[in-house]
């Protein structure tokens, strides 16, 4: 589990499971009964990537069911008029440095109208914070597809959505993994 007990960026985690065999899940429990007795302002998360834990006794509430989602193979080019560029740099504390890291916009004219972001790390390429219309959606994650193929080649992308996200992304080519859930725990 990776845990972080100081408060986090806004819809960030401060935990985080790793493994879901029975000694691993039984650790989880564990720890986050002693980020619950930590004092941690305000509303705190855990990420349960393998939808393993019930954190409901604990004051959890579920904030997010969802499902991986992985695709290997770059998909037909983007059908939209959208172009792509890299950013380098920006106001936001992003790691615009870090050669693993990749934050992509989409625009219309001068108006940034998708995005989303890689990174890479063990072996495959993780696509968040995807942003794009719902008429949109497909094609943004078509490009965004090819765009970490360009970027980061030979590796798998991965990633998580659900609802109509996760619909758009299934229909531009990915394949829909095992389910995650997101917990939270508002602090009186």
């Amino acid at each position: 589990m990776w845990v972080n007990a100081e408060p986090v960026p806004r819809f960030y985690p401060n935990a985080v499971t790793l493994a879901h065999d029975e000694a691993a899940l039984a650790e989880q429990r564990g720890t986050i009964d002693i980020l619950a007795k930590s004092n941690l302002p305000g509303r705190w998360s855990v990420k349960d990537s393998f939808a393993k834990l019930d954190l409901a006794r604990q004051g959890f509430d579920v904030l997010l069911e969802a499902s991986w989602i992985r695709s290997v193979m770059p998909a037909a080019g983007p059908s939209s008029d959208i172009v792509w560029e890299r950013e380098m740099q920006g106001r936001a504390l992003l790691p615009f440095d870090d050669p693993h890291f990749a934050l992509f916009t989409g625009r219309r004219g001068f108006a940034v109208v998708a995005g989303g972001m890689l990174y890479r790390a063990e072996g495959v390429v993780g696509l968040s914070n995807v942003v794009a219309d719902v008429a949109d959606a497909v094609a943004v994650w078509r490009s965004l597809i090819l765009l970490a193929a360009q970027t980061f080649p030979r590796l798998p992308l991965v990633g998580y959505e659900s609802g109509g996200e996760l619909q758009a992304a299934l229909d531009a080519g990915f394949e829909i993994g095992d389910p995650l859930r997101v917990w939270v725990r508002a602090l009186a």
